[in-house]
């Protein structure tokens, strides 16, 4: 249960890098501010996953997960 929830995480912020690459390597038109506004709101959407990644509620889920599964009677 906690590989899927790691294995999630990753193929998110994949799937989020290889979106930002593209959008910042096509050059299809995009001024100098569209890249600005592009590159901050990648920034700022990479901060906010972190900090869901690495928030309290989820280590806590995990942590929990974790107990249950070494705690379980074979």
């Amino acid at each position: 249960m906690v590989s899927h929830a790691v294995h999630g995480s990753r193929a998110v912020y994949t799937e989020l890098r290889l979106r930002v690459t593209h959008v910042v390597v096509a050059e299809e038109g995009m001024s100098t501010a569209e890249y600005a506004i592009g590159t901050i709101a990648a920034a700022a959407f990479g901060a906010v996953l972190y900090g869901v990644v690495t928030g309290d509620s989820i280590v806590n889920a995990l942590t929990k997960i974790i107990d249950r599964a070494l705690n379980t009677a074979v």
